[in-house]
This record gives C-alpha cells, structure tokens and sequence, in this order.
C-alpha cells in the first residue's frame, strides 16, 4: 500500500472552465494521490488576491496559465515569495514567463521591462511574441545534461506540448544568468523553454505546459518532482524547531 505524504500547494491564477490546463489539474492532483502517494492539498488563488506574507505557510506554489493575469504584481509576488521563502515552485506558460520577468524586475535590476502582452506599449519588452506561435502545437525540447531539468526527465530529449504565443527575448539571456537563472531546455532551434532558479531548493519554468501532456491519466514528471519538492518541503518544517 502507497503511504501518503501531503503538502500544502497553492495553485495562482484566475481559474477559469474556458481555460483547458485549469481543467485538468484537479483530475491530476488526484493521480498524484493515487498513483504515487502525493497528496497536495491545493488553494486556488486569485491573481489579485496573492499576499505574500501568506503565502510563506505555503509549500509549494505553482503559477498557472492563463496570461494575461487579471494583476500582473499577484503574479510576481508569487514568484517573489517562493523565491524568498524558499518554498517549491512550478511556473508553466504564463507562469515561466512571470518568473523570467520577477528575476529581472528583482534580481537583475531591470525595472522597466515589461511583458509584450500586458504592456504593448510600455518599456523595453523582456517578454515578447514569439515569430512562431506556439499555441496548440507540440515542439521538441532538448535538456542540458547535468539539470534539475535533465534529472527530472531522464532524457536529453523531450517533445512537450505548447498553447503559447510569447517568450523570453534573448537579448535579456546573460543579464538574467548574471542572477542565477539557467536556462536548461530549449527547441531545436535553440530558443528557450526551461529555466531554474540556482541555489533555490526547487525553482523551475517551463513555457510548455505539462499540464497538457497525455489524456490526463498519468502525471508529467515535472509535475511529479512538483509535488515531490513540495512534500519535502512540508517535511522540513515538521521536523525544525519551532
């Protein structure tokens, strides 16, 4: 019999019927359970309704899709409290895309960069269309050997399924490697489609969306180190001292 180890998850976004990956995690949380003994005991949050000082009581957070959020700074304070709390962290789609913009905005001290989707006409664009749109397409992602990317999958090879139309300009690449994002995925092309956060416990974006992947039966792998992390991050807390 699977034991069940249960971590407290918050899922943030604006959840909606019409969105189809809001409609497939919870048949997936309930594979998790089932399957592989992960219960996640999951919040759905609001974009607007993020605080980030609650957040913290969180183990893991996962940034779902659906951009354009209805509160773009809901979207980064999430990013922003995993990252400072050290909480596990899954950003898929328009979640890869609000970390990439979270670590530039904070950690890389570019302050007027803005997502193309939400801010057409603002700043400098980090966050721009793609020449291809990706939307209801599948795409190969090669994975760099040695990544928390690479151990997850198990392979150097992937073909991950898409519903996306913008990505990271990668002008902006070695100014976010400058701190601490490495980009661990891309197409065949070479563009970007994984990134992790270095010394974060577990800080991973991909613009795929694993969510997609299959009829639903079974869980993506990152979705299931998702959950792992998150377990061993509730697991932590029980044993530190108060």
């Amino acid at each position: 019999m699977t034991t069940t180890r249960t971590a407290r998850v918050a899922l943030v976004g604006d959840r909606s019927a019409h969105v189809r990956s809001h409609t497939r995690i919870p048949g997936l949380l309930e594979v998790l359970r089932e399957q592989h003994g992960l219960a996640l005991d999951a919040y759905w949050i609001p974009s607007e309704e993020v605080d980030e000082a609650s957040l913290a009581g969180f183990d893991g957070v996962w940034l779902i899709p659906g951009s354009p959020y209805r509160s773009e700074s809901g979207a980064l304070a999430a990013v922003r409290a995993a990252r400072e709390y050290r909480i596990a962290f899954l950003g898929t789609c328009g979640g890869f895309q609000h970390l990439m913009l979270e670590v530039a905005r904070d950690l890389a001290g570019l302050a007027e960069v803005v997502h193309a989707e939400s801010d057409p006409d603002g700043g400098p664009q980090l966050i721009v269309p793609l020449v291809c749109s990706l939307v209801g397409h599948e795409g190969a992602v090669r994975l760099r050997r040695g990544s928390l990317a690479e151990r997850i999958f198990g392979v150097e090879r992937s073909v991950e399924r898409y519903h996306c139309a913008y990505g990271l300009d990668p002008a902006y690449l070695p100014a976010l490697e400058a701190h601490g994002l490495r980009f661990t995925g891309h197409d065949d092309d070479g563009a970007v489609r994984v990134a992790e956060l270095e010394g974060h416990p577990f800080m991973l974006g991909t613009l795929f969306q694993p969510e997609l992947a299959g009829d639903g039966s079974r869980v993506h792998a990152v979705i299931r180190a998702f959950a792992e992390a998150a377990v061993a991050v509730g697991a932590a807390r029980e044993t530190s001292p108060a």
